[in-house]
């Protein structure tokens, strides 16, 4: 079964648009550690479901008083290729589906206007397009906030407000744009679970809603509708062959979080506690920690440095509740008497700074502690999440193509990126940082010169050590380069095997070989923060 983007009407596909189709309003498409994440993630399939539309002959005067609300939403994006860093990939136009709300902003989807070049709004039953701006994203929700500075285009809109989230099996209605028309079209459907999912757009673990309303491409960052209020944002479809209509919905609490994340335009995102933890089901492992036949709970098996829980929590302890929350075995809490979900919403819920109450067992002794909230850093896993909006880093030496490896540049292999990108990239997912080592570098490719002769065929290769100094992250490896006083540089992976460039020849063939494969800079802009 695998989750994917819901595309939308794509005015114009590219032949080199080959990222994943994973998103609902593009073609084509944060790094995790985990196994079981990497296993959910790579299950993507590729189908788009076919959604059904109801005309608007008829129709009840709460859709007409719902309506005007949606707005269709085109796209420009022009993301950069992380093969060839310092280009970008041909532009592709997308569309999808946003909602009026408080503010004269616009809700819709972080994936409908990532890497956007250019965007524009259209009101229900409008041809004027008119140009709109960004206010704000926040890709880990996959949310956003857009604005149309045209005079008077709010004034005859209504402002949706944000709603509860519905009960289970409460039926639903889903507003949108998608293809197969220019017309605003509705889909109705049923909530029928509510629990932790990866949201595909950057790989993040929260909650979401399940509806069996279908939905196409197109209906990116549309609303899901009860009582004439949002009660959701779809976001994502799932696929696979088994399943058919079934799509997710940010719901209404990642929706509060992100508003008010937005309020003073810094975007924080959700907070991270910096620990990991296994479940504790089976009950020799319960005793074995010092857990009574009552008590239920999961064990730390990492605290991160430079984490909050550092200093207070240590490997084997046992966590109990999370503020209200107690902790299953299975790390579950209840958000009611019919929902459960993995007990990280509980940290989700909170903005960065606020107080989290921690209760513990540890050696069979109970505590609670106190932790503040901090904003999660960018990866704890040594390959970083998908970025947008972002240039990428690069470094060109001795006509060797350096990068730090992301998850970006391992979905350059395509749809199956799981298989086809090479092992030691993908491995290197299921590694934890450390102080010593933030970040893998990639020799990409050996763009051929007389100065790396001998390794012109070398390729997707792991940087361990530069002249014998362990690489920490990318920043530190370029920093060893630029600061070199030796005649030689050695670089080399894990298993042992160098490459030897002379420094000397490097720096005196830069200019021709940047010229030669027509690059127009040694290494990306900031790099060295000239």
């Amino acid at each position: 079964m695998g989750r994917v983007y819901v595309k939308p009407s794509n005015l114009h596909t590219s032949r080199r648009s080959r990222t994943l189709v994973t998103k609902m309003n593009f073609n084509n498409s944060k790094g995790v550690a985990n196994r079981w994440l990497t296993g959910l993630i790579k299950a993507c399939s590729c189908v788009l479901f076919v959604g059904v539309s109801f005309p608007l002959l008829g129709q009840s005067s709460d859709i007409h008083d719902i309506e005007d609300s949606i707005i269709k939403i085109y796209t420009t994006q022009a993301a950069p290729d992380y093969f060839t860093p310092w280009r970008l990939l041909t532009p592709r136009q997308s569309s999808g589906s946003g909602t009026v709300i408080a503010g004269n902003q616009i809700l819709t989807n972080a994936h409908v206007v990532a890497n956007a070049s250019y965007v524009q709004a259209q009101k229900h039953n409008d041809p004027q397009r008119y140009q709109a701006r960004v206010l704000f994203i926040s890709h880990e929700a996959d949310l956003a906030l857009i604005t149309i500075d045209e005079p008077g285009f709010f004034s005859d809109l209504k402002a949706l407000s944000i709603g509860e989230l519905p009960n289970p099996l409460q039926e639903v209605s889903v507003y949108g744009y998608p293809i197969g028309g220019k017309s605003l079209s509705i889909t109705k459907g049923i909530l029928s679970r509510v629990e932790q999912q990866v949201y595909a757009h950057a790989g993040t673990y929260l909650l979401a809603g399940q509806i069996d309303a279908a939905i196409n491409p197109g209906n990116s960052g549309g609303p899901v509708i009860v009582d004439k209020q949002i009660v959701g944002v779809v976001m994502q479809a799932n696929s696979g062959g088994r399943t058919e209509n079934l799509g997710y919905f940010v719901p209404p609490s990642i929706v509060r979080h992100v508003l008010k994340d937005s309020e003073d335009g810094n975007r924080d995102g959700f907070p991270d506690l910096g620990f990991r933890t296994q479940t504790l089901d089976s009950p020799a492992a319960k005793a074995a920690y010092g857990l009574g036949k009552d008590q239920d709970g999961i064990l730390v098996i990492k605290v991160f440095e430079n984490s909050p829980s550092r200093g207070f929590l240590t490997e084997n302890d046992v966590i109990l509740q999370i503020d209200d929350y107690q902790i299953a075995d299975d790390g579950t809490i209840k958000l009611s008497e019919d929902l459960l979900t993995d007990y990280k919403h509980a940290i989700d819920l909170h903005h960065i700074d606020d107080t989290i109450a921690v209760t513990y067992s540890r050696q069979g002794k109970t505590n609670t502690i106190e932790l503040i909230a901090q904003r999660a850093q960018e990866s704890y896993s040594l390959v970083a999440g998908e970025q947008f909006d972002e240039v990428p880093e690069y470094l060109i030496y001795g006509g060797v193509l350096f990068v730090p490896l992301n998850m970006n540049l391992i979905k350059r292999w395509g749809n199956d990126w799981s298989r086809s990108a090479p092992v030691s990239l993908l491995q290197a997912r299921n590694e934890w940082t450390s102080p010593q080592r933030r970040e893998v570098v990639v020799a990409l490719q050996v763009l051929a010169a007389d100065v790396n002769l001998g390794y012109h065929d070398w390729r997707n290769w792991t940087v361990e050590s530069l002249n014998g100094q362990l690489v920490q992250d990318f920043n530190h490896f370029s920093q060893l380069l630029r600061n070199n006083q030796d005649e030689n540089v050695v670089f080399e992976n894990k298993n042992g095997y160098q490459m030897v460039i002379n420094h000397e020849t490097a720096l005196a063939s830069e200019e021709q070989i940047l010229n030669q494969y027509r690059i127009p800079t040694a290494h990306s802009v900031g790099l060295f923060n000239d």
